[in-house]
Formats: structure tokens, sequence, C-alpha cells
């Protein structure tokens, strides 16, 4: 049986490393992949976005940062370089969705995958309306 892929973004990844609100959802998500229910990917910049948030939480000094750069790369989600079909699809929907190059290129994955994307951001799913790929963490089922 071919496992299901989830894009999940930064939002989502950030509560595997600090407790709040949805970070149970989160954390099961985090668990179906390390069980290998189900398979994880995310664009390039994903540590990036994920390394700097938790910078700026104020509860993470330098060395716990290192860690987590560690855990992240620990962790193998596959990640897609903005390049190609993902970068010309991510420049569409930012254009036409109102969205950062950032946001866009999660969906943008996601639409390539045909694969569900994860978000704890409310904002992210509104602005998607309609197109059936954004998914709040929150609904997450296994």
């Amino acid at each position: 049986m071919e496992r299901k892929e989830v894009v999940v973004d930064a939002s989502v990844v950030v509560k595997w490393f600090v407790e709040e609100e949805y970070s149970r959802e989160a954390n099961l998500l985090r668990d179906a992949y390390a069980n290998g229910l189900i398979d994880v990917a995310a664009p390039t910049l994903l540590p990036y976005e994920v390394l700097n948030a938790l910078k700026y939480s104020g509860a993470f000094g330098e060395e716990e940062l290192k860690e987590v750069a560690v855990a992240l790369e620990d962790f193998q989600i596959t990640l897609f370089d903005l390049k190609g079909e993902l970068a010309v699809k991510s420049i569409e929907l930012a254009m036409r969705r109102g969205l950062t190059i950032y946001d866009a290129s999660y969906i943008a994955l996601a639409q390539i995958l045909n694969a569900e994307l994860y978000t704890a951001d409310e904002k992210l799913i509104r602005k998607t309306q309609g197109m059936n790929i954004a998914k709040h963490i929150a609904q997450f089922k296994i």
C-alpha cells in the first residue's frame, strides 16, 4: 500500500518543538510520519522558516537552535527546490491569490504532489478557500 503524502508548512513543524495551541495535532502528524504511516514533503525554505520562528520565539538559545537544525535534518522530510514547475506555480498562486511566494510554494507543492497541505495559518486557509488544498492541522487524522 502506498503511503499518503502530505505537505506541511512551518506553522505545523514549529509546534513539534514548542508547546502551543494545536501542538497535540501537529505531534500526531509527526508521529504518523515517524511511524511510516505517511510521507512528509515541503519546499526547501521550511528549515529556514522553522529556525527563524524558533529564534524569535525567545525560547531557544544558540545551542538549542543548533539541536533543532540537526533534528530537522534527521526527520528527513522530502524537500523541494523552488525551480521548474514549483517556481511557476508558486508565482502564479502568489500573484492570483495575494500570497507571499513563501506561502504559495507550500500550496503549489501540494498541488503538484496531489497532496493535502496541513497548516496552522488561518489566514493562508482563508486566502486559498475553494482550492480544497490547505487544511488546518486540527483536521489531521490518520
